[in-house]
């Protein structure tokens, strides 16, 4: 036996019936995450309490097919942050880029699109709108592509025909 299956459990996971319940109903419907519903297998597997199975983390990681840490962890955020946490996904903001566009430069970039083109040309390119915003202080710097999923995102169009 390992140190992780013979150390006692830090994070004892202790369910009332009425979360078993809940976690045994997420299982049966089967419409939901992946994720979440591994979680949920987690939690029922672990539960110390007589109903329950309590079983160690490897033995849980086994049957599972997954890993020795996801089960810690799972353990973790259910005593720390709470049933609820423990199966739904947490996105860290301090994990994605900052947005570019915020819904004020969102808004100018929108316009500056809608309005007149650079003289000697019929319509704004991509290109030609990252360097016109950024000349025009609405933002720091912008790629062409950030640009397009931008403009795309609401269903702006350079070529001023409906999109649907």
């Amino acid at each position: 036996m390992t140190a992780k299956q013979t150390a006692v459990k830090k994070y004892v996971v202790k369910l009332s019936d009425a979360e078993r319940e809940q976690l045994s109903t997420l299982i049966r419907s089967g419409k939901h995450r992946a994720r979440q519903l591994v979680r949920a297998r987690i939690l029922l597997k672990a539960d110390a309490c007589k109903a329950g199975e309590g079983w160690s983390d490897s033995q849980i990681a086994s049957a599972l097919e997954t890993t020795i840490n996801t089960v810690a962890r799972t353990r973790q955020r259910l005593v720390e942050e709470g049933f609820e946490a423990a199966l739904i996904h947490k996105h860290s903001p301090a994990s994605a880029r900052p947005r570019i566009f915020d819904g004020a430069a969102e808004a100018k970039l929108i316009a500056l699109a809608c309005s007149k083109p650079p003289k000697g040309r019929a319509r704004w390119t991509l290109k030609l709108l990252e360097t016109a915003v950024v000349e025009l202080n609405i933002v720091d710097r912008a790629s062409d592509n950030t640009i397009g999923r931008t403009l795309k995102k609401t269903r702006s169009s350079l070529t001023g025909k409906s999109s649907g």
